[in-house]
């Protein structure tokens, strides 16, 4: 009994801290790395790696409420003529295109090769440490211009591919963070934090539902019957992650618009010194 409630308790934790590192451009994969060598939790494999891709569901869920006045692409009712909102559906057409770098990734299994040589301690550190260098530069490059791209209407469909080609820097480097890479990239090319950041955002729900779907599907493939205390962590770990995912993006929102991002730089900086210490 006792292991049963270390593990609900562990699920709790994994659940907060992915709430709040897959939101924050500071490394969803290197805070797990290090809780899964400190605290590892008593699943099997083949569950743990459906948890750690479940518990994104809990965040995609947070953003969809968020956001959901400018994704949702219809108006009331929906029978009449104009009932669909121009503005929402621009917006994911743009997602779409700064998706298709992503799918033609994931659909030539490079992620797998990139998992294969950089999905370790060392790797996580090396990318935690180099784009936490990378916002501090870029934050001091800002102070001196001004955003062409000031709010998310403002990103243009050519922006949104650009913006996909920086979320691939994520998906070849474990520890880049993708909200990171996609939040770098349109600083770079001129949004401001509040544009770049909600769009990075949107354009997570259908990278994080994707990369869900996929890791399901081989785990239904795989034939294993998951057992009632699996599936209690696994309820666990998304709930936890929802809430938090909820309070961390309000937070972040705010933030930005007083601050800039190299606190967050720093702070990459210090955890990828940890991760090559605990390694």
């Amino acid at each position: 009994m006792g292991d049963i409630m270390l593990d609900y308790l562990l699920a709790i934790l994994y659940g907060v801290v992915e709430g709040i590192t897959e939101w924050l451009p500071i490394s969803s994969t290197g805070h797990l790395i290090i809780l899964e060598t400190l605290l590892p939790m008593q699943i099997r494999p083949q569950v743990w790696s459906l948890f750690l891709v479940i518990i994104q569901l809990g965040a995609i869920m947070a953003t969809v409420i968020l956001f959901w006045q400018k994704i949702w692409p219809f108006r009331k009712p929906i029978n009449r003529v104009g009932a669909f909102k121009k503005d929402s559906i621009t917006l994911w057409l743009k997602v779409a295109v700064a998706s298709i770098p992503g799918v033609i990734f994931k659909l030539l299994h490079l992620d797998e090769i990139c998992d294969k040589y950089f999905y370790n301690s060392i790797g996580v550190a090396v990318a935690l440490i180099t784009f936490g260098v990378v916002f501090i530069i870029i934050e001091r490059f800002n102070k001196s211009r001004t955003p062409k791209y000031n709010n998310l209407s403002d990103i243009t469909f050519e922006l949104a591919a650009y913006i996909g080609l920086f979320q691939l820097l994520a998906a070849a480097f474990p520890g880049t963070s993708r909200s990171g890479a996609t939040i770098i990239g349109g600083l770079i090319l001129g949004a401001s934090r509040v544009a770049a950041s909600e769009f990075t955002f949107v354009l997570a729900i259908p990278a994080m539902l994707g990369a869900s779907l996929f890791e399901f599907k081989d785990f239904l493939e795989s034939g294993i019957i998951i057992n009632n205390k699996e599936i209690a962590v696994l309820v666990i770990g998304v709930a936890v992650a929802f809430v938090v995912s909820i309070a961390v993006i309000k937070f972040l929102m705010n933030y930005i618009k007083k601050r800039d991002f190299t606190t967050f730089g720093f702070y990459r900086i210090m955890l990828g010194i940890i991760v090559f210490c605990v390694r």
